[in-house]
């Protein structure tokens, strides 16, 4: 099978002071209220034609506009949040979509090209949030040989505000969704084709190649010669051999943040092998790992002055007789030791090695480690907001901080840090009799999975991303779309744009 065109085409989207007339138009409104724009105006969005067609103007209603008026589409903002204006701009995008394929299928002639009226108070972060929104909303992963679907081609948003603080908003928004959409396609592709040679290739192909990055993969060879037993033993099952990939950005002597993301291209569970119901969502079980390859990519194009490493440990859990066991004692890199109780636990086993990795050989100013780690994180927190074990409070603050600007929900677990000892009832239950730490302590499972990692982290300020349930998305919402989510890409390029000088 080929390789998938990778990324997904996202709508372009552009700001612009003038409407063009001969091209279709959009417009805003607010809960219950027509947008005050010139166009809504002209096209007599009056009470009675709200009341006809029963617009209310909740965040991501879309209603054709009136017969025979200018205006095409009116999309609902809601009482005009900044995570209402991103729904908006995805409802509308795929109300786009639809239209453009009905069209085409009826034989008449598609619109690809569309402009939206902004209201006059929309600032650069509701600008923001509607082209992430617009952007997001119109991809759909295409499996390799499939025709790409119909799809609009530039949204072109018409504004009265300053247009170069509009026009800067745009396009930082517009990278932050490229590099969501990234993170989903390297999640969605299937795993006959995504093996960590694959996604090794991946990385280097869709990053490594911008100007300043940096891209090493090492091979199994390498990593045997290093001492990646947590790496060598998740993939020694399967006949595809682990990865691992480096990217760098950002000058010495700039603050200097690694990011280290989970990148198992199949987890069948090895020999403490899994249910059937569910295992094919497994293809996924590395968007930790694209979530840093996109990252990566994107602080590169936006070129804040930091310096980020993203380590990615790629492996495939597999059954054979050749896989690692329970009961096996695993040597990571720099010689802690694990005893091997689930071999389904295998995300932290590969975290281990880059962590310690990252700890030794990096010198950063922050880790993070970001993973769907353990179905733990599911029960506790729902399929929508990831789970943040932090060393330190500031760190926490930060996560939270960067969520909230790019519209992804975080939620603080129990993990001791330097303002308490919340969680250190579960520290003495990582010890081993035969090795250094057990792979699964007892004890909650979100919680005993972070103390396991924070044993490769030399006392660093760290935080451990669990995604487990908002990676994956079973129906569109917001700006999502069923299947991988991208979650996280956004929230660690505004981390580690927040240590920038």
């Amino acid at each position: 099978m080929s390789v998938p065109a990778l990324p997904t085409a996202l709508p372009e989207v552009e700001v612009s002071t003038t409407a063009r007339r001969a091209t279709p138009l959009a417009v805003l409104c607010r809960s219950g209220d027509p947008t005050p724009t010139p166009a809504a105006r002209e096209a007599e969005l009056t009470g009675e034609w709200m009341s006809a067609v029963a617009l209310t103007g909740k965040a991501g209603e879309v209603q054709p506009g009136p017969v025979g008026s200018a205006v095409r589409w009116v999309a609902g903002i809601g009482a005009g949040e900044p995570g209402q204006w991103r729904t908006a701009g995805a409802a509308l995008t795929r109300a786009l979509n639809a239209r453009i394929a009905s069209d085409i299928d009826a034989g008449r002639a598609a619109e690809r090209t569309v402009q939206l009226e902004l209201p006059a108070d929309a600032g650069p972060d509701q600008v923001a949030e509607l082209v992430c929104g617009l952007r997001l909303g119109g991809y759909g992963y295409v499996v390799s040989g499939e025709p790409e679907p119909p799809r609009v081609r530039t949204i072109r948003l018409v504004a009265s505000g300053d247009a170069d603080l509009l026009v800067a908003a745009a396009r930082r928004a517009a990278v932050l969704a490229q590099a969501t959409s990234l993170a989903r396609d390297l999640a969605n592709t299937p795993s006959n084709i995504k093996d960590p040679a694959w996604l090794a290739r991946m990385a280097t192909r869709t990053t490594g190649r911008l100007p300043g990055v940096g891209a090493t993969v090492r091979d199994h060879h390498w990593l045997a010669g290093h001492g990646f037993g947590g790496v060598l033993a998740v993939g020694g099952g399967s006949t595809r051999p682990p990865r691992l990939v480096e990217l760098t950005w950002g000058r010495r002597g700039a603050p200097h943040v690694v990011l280290v993301g989970k990148g198992i291209t199949f987890d069948t569970g090895g020999i403490s092998i899994k249910r059937a119901d569910g295992m094919h969502l497994m293809r996924t079980d590395m968007s930790g790992g694209a979530a840093v390859i996109a990252a990566v990519g994107a602080i590169a194009r936006l070129g804040p002055d930091v310096r980020v490493t993203g380590l990615v440990p790629c492996a495939e859990n597999h059954m054979s007789g050749t896989a690692y066991r329970p009961g096996d004692i695993v040597r990571h890199y720099g010689g802690r030791t694990t005893e091997v109780t689930n071999t389904d636990a295998e995300g932290r086993m590969v975290l281990a090695d880059a962590l310690a990795y990252a700890t030794e050989r990096l010198a950063p100013d922050l880790v993070v480690d970001v993973a769907t780690l353990t179905g733990a994180m599911k029960v506790s927190l729902g399929l929508r907001t990831g789970g943040v074990f932090a060393s330190r409070d500031a760190v926490f603050d930060r996560v939270r901080a960067a969520g909230e600007q790019v519209g992804e929900r975080w939620w603080r677990m129990p993990l001791s840090s330097d303002t308490g000892t919340v969680g250190d009832e579960f520290a003495e239950a990582v010890r081993s009799d035969i090795a250094d730490v057990r792979q699964c302590p007892p004890g909650p499972g979100g919680i005993a999975a972070a103390m396991f990692l924070r044993e490769f982290t030399a006392g660093l300020p760290w935080a451990h991303l669990d995604i487990a349930g908002p990676a994956r998305a079973e129906r569109n919402y917001d700006e999502v779309t069923a299947g991988a989510t991208g979650f996280a890409a956004r929230t660690l390029v505004e981390l580690v744009a927040s240590y920038a000088r």
